[in-house]
């Protein structure tokens, strides 16, 4: 069966085929979109076991994984039937919401409990499980070619994404750096960017805003004509996720920083410069002249819903968020419309802070090396083109994928604006916070803040100052000011 479907998607992994010449002799075979996507996956799987790496080396071994629910853990499982049949590994694993998931993943490490040889997580966490020594650095493995086969392609992984993956430790040092430990691997992120409601927009005529200035007028113009509804959906939550979405994304791209760092390594807070003291008043001003009247306790989730209801006009958040929302059951499904925002007129390019959902390898492990194979495998170009094209995996970490005119045809087709919103803000992408332990609580902290000055409870200059000599406290508690 499908012997001559499998032999025109030989042709077309080979490079010898195009995309368009191969789903035309699909139809002719009467094949579905569907069908020919899972031939494709297998074709790729039958190329990759052709490359001369041993891929049965580890054959009957079983590894471990715990998963976070998420759209991005749906690929996975959908694709590993693929790897198992090019391994002969078997893979076990539990999956828990995210709410509980991160408690489960904290209790799993530092009991040192092999029951998990893998699992997801955001690079942040790493800052505090790489120095703790609860995982692996997986240069020990990315870089030993009798361990990593030849089509892993390490650097096709988004330069900003792949060093923001990796830190050295040292609280204060950069991430990325020539002596970092790669404590994680990406498989896709989310950058910040604007999501709008084209529907609304078209209807008043109104403008998509292209800096912090235009956002507030946008947002306030938007609010005027939503009867009942808002201008602008940003976290507001006590938390520490308030800070690194929309709000960082905009900060650092007036060239602020949230902690400085001397020359005997010491950190200093920085977010009560008079700049930033001027991007705080907007961004207060916005929340409160035209943000969610709840909009303290905003987390992720009532930011996208309330975009997707169509109860506000745009958000300044993950873009991955407004892709979910312009889909499924959401009553403003294939209204919603993207764009690249770069808070300072003067900027040459949004820089967007982001989120990085990674595998990361358990130090307690029992099962290192067989590991390191479903890792190689579950964050590779093929696996990688699989979730991107057949599934919900955006945005993919792989600049060849990014390349790949059929992902980039399912984006254009739906959701507008989306690829020139990427490739406009991909090359400034990255984790834009300092490294630290302190970084959770520090950031939490900042919300409180930011919740104080929308509430007027602090005036925005004095509540920066508090802050910071707050920051420099604790900092110099943890002897690292």
């Amino acid at each position: 069966m499908y012997d001559k479907e499998n032999k025109l998607i030989d042709s077309f992994t080979a490079g010898k085929m195009s995309r368009r010449s191969l789903f035309r002799g699909l139809g002719a075979l009467g094949l579905s979109t569907s069908a020919a996507a899972i031939l494709v996956n297998a074709s790729a799987t039958r190329a990759l076991a052709q490359n001369g790496f041993d891929w049965k080396k580890h054959e009957g071994t079983t590894v471990r994984l715990l998963l976070n629910q998420h759209p991005y853990t749906d690929a996975m499982i959908a694709n590993l039937e693929n790897f198992k049949e090019l391994t002969g590994m078997n893979v076990e694993y539990d999956v828990f919401p995210e709410d509980v998931y991160f408690d489960k993943v904290t209790a799993a490490l530092s009991s040192g409990s092999s029951e998990y040889d893998a699992f997801m997580t955001g690079a942040y966490m790493t800052w505090t499980y790489g120095p703790a020594g609860w995982v692996e650095d997986l240069n020990e493995w990315i870089m030993d070619d009798t361990k990593t086969n030849p089509d892993y392609m390490w650097e096709d992984v988004l330069e900003g994404v792949r060093k923001s993956c990796a830190w050295s430790g040292v609280p204060g040092a950069p991430i990325g750096s020539d002596d970092a430990k790669q404590w994680c691997i990406p498989l896709a992120y989310e950058q910040n960017n604007l999501t709008y409601n084209k529907r609304i927009f078209d209807a008043n005529n109104l403008s998509v805003p292209t800096n912090i200035d235009e956002l507030l007028d946008t947002a306030s113009a938007a609010k005027s004509v939503m009867e009942g509804g808002y201008g602008i959906g940003v976290r507001g939550s006590r938390s520490w996720a308030t800070i690194h979405p929309g709000f960082l994304s905009g900060y650092t791209n007036f060239d602020q920083v949230d902690l400085t760092v001397g020359d005997d390594g010491m950190l200093s807070a920085a977010m009560n410069t008079d700049v930033s003291k001027e991007y705080h008043s907007k961004w207060v001003k916005m929340i409160q002249d035209s943000g969610a009247p709840d909009w303290s306790t905003h987390t992720w989730y009532q930011v996208g819903t309330d975009v997707g209801a169509g109860k506000s006009a745009m958000m300044f958040d993950a873009d991955i968020l407004g892709y979910f929302m312009n889909g499924g059951e959401n009553a403003e499904a294939g209204n919603l419309a993207f764009s690249g925002f770069a808070a300072n007129p003067d900027a040459a390019a949004p820089t967007p802070n982001i989120w990085i959902w990674s595998m990361a390898m358990s130090r307690a492990s029992q099962n290192k090396d067989a590991t390191w194979y479903f890792l190689q495998w579950v964050t590779g170009p093929e696996h990688d083109l699989f979730g991107a094209r057949e599934m919900d995996l955006v945005n993919p970490a792989r600049s060849s994928v990014w390349a790949d005119e059929m992902f980039r045809d399912k984006l254009s087709s739906k959701y507008s604006g989306y690829v020139e919103m990427h490739d406009a803000s991909a090359p400034g992408a990255s984790i834009k916070f300092t490294p630290q332990p302190l970084f959770f609580d520090l950031t939490t902290e900042w919300a409180e803040t930011l919740q104080k000055m929308v509430a007027n409870e602090v005036p925005v200059d004095e509540g920066l100052d508090m802050l910071a000599e707050s920051v420099n406290t604790q900092l110099g508690e943890a002897g690292l000011h």
